[in-house]
Order: structure tokens, then C-alpha cells, then sequence
């Protein structure tokens, strides 16, 4: 076995109700001032209220909830600044992009860089606030991982800051958080988490411990988005999504997406598609590419999320495992086209030149992607 290693928050809290977990955290930390990050769409449905009114019990609370989706950097500039006092703690409830702002500024607030400073070099972060993390939605998998992504407006593209300390050092994974979900984010943030696994396990930097949690998350995730999806009132599946979105999120501190995240950022970079949406519309396309560099691979995840096809072929499994993500994504009703977003032909060059230069992630790519390959694939989805 090679030498690995696997980063991961110091303490998770699960379970129904949850969320009371936070009285604890506060008497640990001796927390005076609790920083909340959220949006205003959370906020509006009362997510965020039972955290907020426990917080407000122990401590001073500011709450910041004008987060954009997908937030650019000087969205995350902007909101930084409302900060006007170091913090005891800082809270995220939300999706990816309320969690990847709050880690940001548990590395930001009170430091002596910026964020455009880790832009070019992540790796002079340091840890300024303790973070808690409670996902709201089925899929980032923000709530365990080091990185948080920014849009890049003059890039029209994405671009990842990854430091062990942005590891949250609590999470919170409350299904009551994610109970009235709307099916359509059950749909596009569970594909996210699905890929999230399916690369993971793929990756060349894949590894024992991240194969472990990739794994795990892809048998709760394939065996539980359909139901999560079409009943409304199965908290059991919306809770096993969640904790198979957890686990996406830790197998990708210890290996790391590939191409279908590589080639969706300029998809949302230029055309503020949704990343779950995007990474669903490029997933199966690239899995089959794939597939020749990672047939065995796909083999042994089908034998570990669907045992008794363990008489078929090693080509058959792999079959499968590319099949079911296509079928998923068509039964939860996701886009498969890149023409209702507005993508013209006359726009392939750009995604292109965009998609190659998401080197951080291609790399980790089981096979190399040529110019005219990611062009082919692109093509596909047009």
C-alpha cells in the first residue's frame, strides 16, 4: 500500500435535530461572537433560524446573508469587509457557496493577505476562526473538504484555493436541513456528490483511505437519489444522501475530481450554470471516455454499490456504473444539453482553451485529455 493521507473535520454531528449540537460546539470553544454565513433564500425559509437563535442565546451573532451563488472574488471581497471584528466562530449554513465564503473567511479575517493573494498561493493560508459547517442542500460535499471555489470574471472561468486548514473543524449534517428540499436541488446537488465519488474512485491520486469513503458514498448515493428525489417525505433517503455527500466530500480531500469538474467550471464561469447541473450534463460523457483507462475501476465500484452483478463481465460492471448515472440523471429531470443555456456552437474554442487549463483537476485524470478530446466531448453535449 502507498503512502496516503486523509484530512478530515476533527468532529461530525448527525442525526435528526442535530443542529442543538451547536450549544455544545459554543461551550467548547468559549465562543463570545458567532459569525453566520448564509444567503437570503436560506435565511427566508427559516434554515437558519434554529441556529441562529441558539447562537444568540451564548453569544453575539452577526449574520452575513447577501451571498451570490457561484460568488466571484469581489463578491467574497465585499462580503468580507462587512466583517468588522475577529470572530470566536464562524458558522456556514447553506450550500457549497455559503460554505466555501465561510471557510474563506476563517482564513482571511485577521490575516495579514487577501484572497487575491491565495489566489497565487494558497499555500500561505493559515487557520484565523474555527468553522462549523451545516449543509443545507444533498451534494458539495463543501462541508468536508479543504478547497472553496471562486468564479474568475476576466477568466470567465473558476479557480480552486486549497489549504488542509480550511478543513472544517465541525460539521453538522441535520436531514431537517434539507427535509422541504425542491426536488430540482435534490437532483442537481445529489449528481454533484454522485461525481464527486465516481472521480474520486477513478482518480489517479485515488487511495486506500479515500477508496473507503468513496465507496461508502457511492452506494448510499446510488441507492437512495431516485427516492430522495420523487418522495417528498423520505427523510431515511434525503439522510443517506446527505451523509453520501459527506463522504464525497472527504474522499475528495484525499484524492480529487477530474475531468467532469475540470470541464464544467467554464460552464459556469461564463455561463452561470448551475455546478451540480453542469458537472451532470458532462458526467456520463466523460465516464465513457474514461471508461478504456478505468474499466477495472468501475468494475470494482459496481461490485461494492451492486453486489449481485458480481457474475458479469469486468466490462459489463463498468457498463453499468456508466449506465446508471445516465439513467439518473434523465429520471431526476436534470439537462442534458448545453443549448438551453444559451451555448453556441461558435462557442466551442473558448470552452476549450477554458477547459484545458483546469490542470489542478485534469491531472488527477485517469486518462489524458487532448485538445481535440475535450472538444469531442464538448461536442456531445451541445
Amino acid at each position: 500500500m502507498k503512502n496516503c493521507q486523509l484530512t478530515i473535520p476533527s468532529v461530525v454531528f448527525a442525526g435528526q435535530g442535530s443542529v442543538e449540537k451547536l450549544i455544545t460546539i459554543i461551550e467548547r470553544e468559549a465562543a463570545k461572537h458567532v459569525l453566520i454565513f448564509t444567503d437570503k433564500g436560506i435565511r427566508g425559509l427559516g434554515l437558519s433560524k434554529p441556529a441562529e437563535e441558539i447562537c444568540g442565546k451564548y453569544a453575539d451573532v452577526t449574520v452575513i446573508e447577501d451571498l451570490t451563488a457561484e460568488p466571484a472574488v469581489a463578491d467574497i471581497e465585499r462580503v468580507l469587509a462587512e466583517v468588522n471584528s475577529q470572530p470566536d466562530l464562524i458558522v456556514g449554513i447553506g450550500g457549497g457557496s455559503v460554505m466555501d465564503a465561510a471557510k474563506l473567511a476563517s482564513i482571511i479575517v485577521g490575516a495579514d493577505y487577501t484572497l487575491r493573494d491565495l489566489l497565487k498561493d494558497s499555500s500561505i493560508a493559515h487557520k484565523q476562526t474555527k468553522t462549523v459547517m451545516m449543509p443545507t442542500t444533498c451534494g458539495t460535499g463543501s462541508e468536508a473538504t479543504c478547497n472553496a471555489i471562486v468564479a474568475i470574471p476576466e477568466q470567465e472561468s473558476k479557480q480552486g484555493i486549497v489549504n488542509d486548514c480550511m478543513i472544517p473543524d465541525y460539521v453538522i449534517l441535520d436531514v431537517n436541513m434539507i427535509a422541504k428540499l425542491p426536488p430540482k436541488i435534490i437532483a442537481a446537488t445529489g449528481v454533484d456528490a454522485l461525481a464527486h465519488v465516481v472521480e474520486c474512485f477513478t482518480s489517479k491520486k485515488a487511495t486506500k483511505l479515500s477508496d473507503t469513503y468513496a465507496k461508502e458514498g457511492a452506494r448510499k448515493i446510488f441507492h437512495n437519489i431516485r427516492k430522495a428525489y420523487a418522495e417528498a417525505d423520505n427523510l431515511e433517503a434525503k439522510a443517506e444522501m446527505m451523509i453520501g455527500a459527506f463522504y464525497g466530500g472527504v474522499a475528495i480531500t484525499g484524492s480529487g475530481t477530474t475531468a467532469v469538474h475540470a470541464l464544467s467550471y467554464p460552464l459556469g464561469g461564463k455561463y452561470h450554470i448551475a455546478h451540480g447541473v453542469s458537472n451532470a450534463i458532462l458526467f456520463a460523457h466523460v465516464m465513457e471516455f474514461n471508461k478504456d483507462a478505468c474499466e477495472d475501476r468501475l468494475a470494482e465500484l459496481c461490485d461494492a454499490v451492486y453486489p449481485e452483478l458480481s457474475g458479469k463481465t469486468v466490462a459489463e460492471k463498468a457498463d453499468c456504473i456508466i449506465a446508471e448515472i445516465a439513467s439518473i440523471v434523465s429520471e431526476t429531470n436534470i439537462p442534458t444539453s448545453l443549448k438551453e443555456f444559451g451555448v453556441k456552437p461558435e462557442d466551442l474554442d473558448f470552452l476549450v482553451e477554458a477547459g484545458s487549463q483546469q490542470t489542478r483537476l485534469l491531472v488527477n485524470n485517469c486518462k489524458e485529455l487532448s485538445l481535440d478530446d475535450i472538444r469531442c466531448i464538448y461536442k456531445k453535449v451541445m
